[in-house]
């Protein structure tokens, strides 16, 4: 009867388990508009393969004073203007967020250091539901846009066990 009970209530959190998104980070790359500059951004396709829908709700980098989800918005005279989006990102299951140049971003104010060309920054995103997704993003100052995204290659990511 006891090992009954036990396993009844084993199955019953198991299924009581909320479901969390698989993230994975697709096509990352950061840059800067010169090795003078003190901002920079990054750009990747973050996909939420099955699981519940999440949020990105936070980003954090030690390669800037200050990291933020960013995106681009048209005002009441036709000119596009940077915002900062508090809020952050609905992730949908089995759907993405793109983030691109002249879209949304991960903004780096107040480098520490200057974007070179061939080396990583390490930039962590923060789920509602996942948790921490810590993320290693190659700096590639050479790309002209995020088109034509090659799905095949992939930021380096350690999954957290937050969430």
């Amino acid at each position: 009867m006891m090992k009954t009970t036990l396993l009844a209530g084993a199955a019953a959190l198991l299924f009581a388990a909320p479901a969390f998104a698989e993230i994975e980070v697709h096509d990352a790359y950061a840059r800067s508009a010169s090795p003078m500059s003190k901002t920079g951004a990054a750009f990747m396709v973050i996909h939420n393969d099955g699981g519940a829908a999440d949020r990105l709700i936070g980003v954090s980098s030690d390669a800037a004073a200050r990291t933020e989800l960013h995106t681009h918005e048209e005002d009441a005279n036709g000119v596009m203007r940077m915002i900062h989006v508090e809020e952050g990102f609905d992730l949908p299951t089995d759907g993405e967020i793109a983030m691109v140049r002249g879209g949304k971003h991960v903004m780096l104010m107040g480098l520490t250091d200057s974007l070179d060309q061939g080396e990583t920054v390490t930039i962590t995103l923060t789920f509602e539901q996942a948790g921490d997704v810590v993320v290693e993003v190659p700096v590639d100052l050479e790309r002209q846009d995020h088109g034509g995204m090659d799905h095949g290659n992939h930021g380096s990511m350690n999954h957290g066990t937050d969430g």
